[in-house]
């Protein structure tokens, strides 16, 4: 459900029309208050509906926010935007007050419906939220078109001589930075707080050129100096403005900005200013693409894992059927699916395990088999291939249990261990019907394999409930075991059921939008890692880091 470009190239054969990717940019006025003793602590969730499929999809959600009514959420929204079609979307306003990343066990705050094009049309877009309340406040969004921008840059600030807001204290000073709209300004990125002090040092921190000025380095930013406050009535010390442009001019006394309180400024005569920031440290760099890793060398190896369990034949319930006439929802899937990704893998040979079953020649339950019966070569040819494998296995094992993910992203990893240096990067395609019976261990066996150069696609099939497939993927809290953080989310869910028409042999209703969301966050599971273990691809770059800065 990432809201990430996608910069994989089109399947050959797939029909697209004309697109772009827009940033919606989200803020909410007069919101409903849910807490007893504060302020509500917000959160949007947008989902979309396309016109060729009835199901609303998440696309994202933003920050929480902490005890406000007026929230301008930093996390913006990408989407592409489909010219000549009619993409519905829905805001959800929720008040966050657990860990939970169930919606069901938030308070609801309202939501509202529009199209996509409504959005773009305007300069800002503002309708009322239908909500618990008559008036449960309005909502604000603003698009713009993104560049094709690749620059990336890193900045550091640091303070001096802040006013002291505090009456028991200093001040707990953070910074806030926006970029110039055609109707104001809209937030990009905000820092950590500091606290009690009126000299701080801010993080370093990394922002795409497009994040933070849409790649337009004479675009007007406004930095603005806020002392925290737990209640989310942040005290205003003071703002100024600059550019990019002047930004990556480096440390020096023109990059050294007077902090100015406006009201102050106005009250008093003598009034210089409320403290200087201070740029100390700044460097522009290209982004490297995915598509300059595959064209430096670098190989994709893609294997399969499909669910044998006996959950998947319960009742009037079977997904393996052996109907080739009318394919079953794996078949349907590793057909959908793997047509998608094969193209991806150089070889196309595409080890393919099972899990959940009996296998011969004694009925031995296992938790990782070959699907083709070959241990020393479980490898099939093709997408083709692997259909063949699959439809002669379900003759030869019983669908059993329990269902254990653990071992096959083990198996995975240890491969990927051995090929670390950037050369290799291994995905691993699991199908399964939702149950799982070893979470634990593969929430482990999930935060070790984040170290290392893998993804995992996790496809849902059927109607069970997938709670648990949406906890592994770590979009919304990353998975963590036994107090151990996973060093990046690298699992996709994907519920297959939301693309398919069931009356009509579960034919994929648009390849397009499935293709976009089982890769949607590949290119950038594999950038963090490339980025994470310093890796660069083996091409020669146009410009050296500091070619760019001098440039720009």
């Amino acid at each position: 459900m990432a809201s990430a470009e996608l910069e994989l190239p089109p399947k050959e054969g797939l029909e697209t029309d004309p697109t772009t990717w827009v940033e919606l940019s989200v803020s909410i006025r007069k919101l409903v208050d849910a807490d007893v003793f504060s302020k509500s602590d917000p959160m949007c969730v947008l989902y979309m509906k396309h016109m060729e499929n009835d199901t609303w999809r998440e696309v994202g959600r933003t920050e929480c926010i902490m005890n406000t009514l007026n929230p301008d959420f930093v996390k913006k929204f990408v989407v592409q935007y489909y010219f000549e079609q009619k993409q519905r979307l829905k805001f959800e306003m929720y008040d966050i007050d657990n860990d939970s990343v169930k919606l069901a066990k938030q308070d609801f705050l309202g939501c509202m419906e529009c199209t996509l094009a409504s959005i773009v049309t305007q300069v800002k877009y503002e309708k009322a939220l239908a909500g618990p309340k008559k008036d449960s406040g309005k909502i604000i969004v603003a698009a713009e078109e993104l560049t094709a921008c690749k620059e990336e840059v890193t900045l550091e600030f640091h303070g001096e001589h802040l006013d002291k807001k505090d009456v028991i204290g200093k001040s707990d000073p953070f910074l806030t930075f926006a970029k110039e709209t055609d109707d104001g300004f809209t937030i990009v990125h905000k820092t950590e707080e500091i606290k009690n002090t009126l000299n701080p040092k801010w993080k370093q921190f990394t922002i795409s050129a497009r994040d933070l000025c849409n790649g337009d380095y004479d675009r007007t930013l406004k930095i603005v100096c806020y002392d925290w406050n737990a209640n989310g009535s942040h005290s205003l010390i003071g703002e100024f403005k600059t550019t990019l442009r002047d930004l990556t001019r480096g440390p020096g006394k023109h990059t050294e900005y007077e902090c100015i309180n406006a009201k102050k400024k106005e009250k008093k005569a003598k009034y210089k200013n409320s403290g200087i920031i201070k740029l100390v440290s700044t460097g522009v760099a290209t982004q490297n693409s995915f598509t300059d890793y595959i064209q430096g060398g670098t190989q994709i190896h893609i294997s399969i894992a499909i669910d044998f369990t006996s959950s998947n034949r319960d009742g009037n319930k079977d997904l393996h059927h052996k109907d080739r006439a009318n394919p079953n929802m794996y078949a349907s899937a590793i057909r959908a699916v793997g047509g998608i990704v094969e193209d991806y893998d150089s070889d196309r040979l595409f080890p393919v395990f099972g899990f959940g079953a009996k296998i011969p020649p004694d009925d031995t339950l296992s938790h990782m088999f070959p699907v083709n019966g070959n241990t020393l070569n479980p490898s099939c040819h093709g997408i083709d291939g692997v259909l063949e494998a699959y439809y002669q296995s379900l003759d030869r094992v019983k669908l059993h249990g329990p269902t254990c993910f653990a071992p096959v992203i083990r198996s995975v990893t240890q491969q990927a261990m051995q090929k670390s240096q950037g050369k290799d990067y291994f995905i691993l395609l699991i199908l399964t019907d939702g149950v799982i019976n070893d979470m634990p261990e593969t929430k482990e066996a999930i935060v070790n394999a984040s170290t290392y150069p893998v993804s995992i696609i996790i496809v849902g099939l059927g109607d069970e409930d997938f709670e648990a497939m949406e906890i592994l993927d770590g979009d919304h809290q990353r998975i963590s075991y036994k107090g151990k953080v996973a060093e990046s989310d690298i699992v996709q869910f994907v519920p297959f059921r939301e693309f398919i028409d069931k009356s009509k042999n579960n034919n994929v209703t648009s390849p397009v939008l499935l293709a976009n969301e089982v890769l949607a966050e590949i290119p950038e599971q594999f950038l963090s890692y490339m980025k994470r273990r310093h890796i660069f691809p083996n091409i020669t770059r146009k410009l050296s880091r500091m070619a760019v800065v001098t440039q720009v």
